[in-house]
């Protein structure tokens, strides 16, 4: 007999098997890769299984977009009480290029280019809003306390915007048409330089 724990745990395992066919295949084909036929197949399942599990294609894209802007979340999730502002955003920009880099598929659909196959649910729009309300918390905190919205929106889609470019030209054919050695140091530096002078306002 098999407990509800069991099933639970079953249930999760194969959830897993399915996001982790989905992002193998979107790293390899991007969107028109991810059929349900070809998911199935990669996750060694019925497609049965996956309209059980996910409703379909857009279910397991609405998977991967929410769980990749969770992660995106828990990375700017930084106790200010316990880092000074600066440490604290520089904790959270380490841990964002972290995360691009280990969870590639994710970062690639939820922020990549917009594709008219895919058009993120109420749901995952949410989880989307839900991170960059965090990263906004996070950086604002070397803003003065008497800063705007917008002033707040600004200076963190600025150093998303360093950020994200360092991401994207890392992957792209550029990157080896410029000699780089490390650019890991070079784009941290550039964001410190940013919060610096954001201190100093």
């Amino acid at each position: 007999m098999v407990h509800d724990s069991q099933t639970t745990d079953l249930q999760g395992d194969t959830k897993t098997r399915i996001l982790d066919a989905a992002s193998a295949l979107f790293l390899e084909g991007g969107l028109p890769a991810l059929s349900v036929r070809a998911i199935a197949r990669r996750a060694g399942m019925s497609t049965i299984g996956i309209y059980s599990h996910f409703q379909g294609k857009q279910g397991v894209l609405d998977a991967l977009y929410i769980e990749g802007f969770e992660k995106v979340s828990a990375a700017m999730d930084i106790d200010l009480s316990e880092h000074g502002p600066r440490e604290a955003i520089m904790l959270g920009m380490k841990r964002y290029i972290d995360l691009a880099e280990k969870y590639d598929a994710h970062y690639r659909l939820i922020f990549g280019e917009a594709d008219p196959d895919y058009e993120p649910s109420p749901e995952a729009r949410r989880a989307g809003v839900e991170a960059f309300a965090r990263l906004i918390a996070l950086t604002s905190s070397a803003l003065p306390k008497d800063a705007t919205l917008a002033e707040k929106q600004e200076f963190a889609l600025t150093l998303w915007a360093t950020l994200h470019g360092f991401v994207r030209l890392r992957g792209n054919a550029v990157s080896q048409l410029v000699e780089i050695q490390d650019w890991r140091p070079m784009i941290l530096d550039a964001a410190g330089r940013q919060i610096d002078a954001a201190l100093e306002l």
